[in-house]
């Protein structure tokens, strides 16, 4: 199983969102072709009513803590209840164009 396949599987058990995207942003860092190590996670779960922001973070990453401590490098995390999300029109933030490492290099 890929390690993004991975994420979505745990995501998808632990939280049953309402909305679940993984998106494998590798491709936009400086790591070899084919890597999963950067990803981007847009959940939103009425598990996170009542929660702050931060509570959110940590419960994602008690879940996957596995993958953070092997595979995965840095996670991108936007995390909303299901009226949140709706009330974002469904829409979350892009992830910035990486600037970290060679691709900084010779600016």
């Amino acid at each position: 199983m890929d390690t993004q396949q991975e994420i979505e599987e745990r995501l998808s058990a632990a939280f049953s969102p309402a909305y679940l995207e993984v998106v494998n942003e590798s491709h936009m860092h400086s790591v070899p072709e084919n890597s999963q190590t950067h990803f981007r996670v847009v959940l939103a779960s009425d598990v996170f009513s009542g929660q702050r922001k931060v509570a959110r973070h940590q419960a994602v990453y008690a879940e996957l803590a596995a993958q953070l401590e092997g595979p995965v490098h840095a996670l991108a995390l936007h995390t909303y209840t299901p009226e949140e999300w709706r009330d974002r029109s469904q829409q979350a933030p892009q992830s910035p164009d990486c600037l970290g490492g060679s691709n900084a290099e010779g600016s």
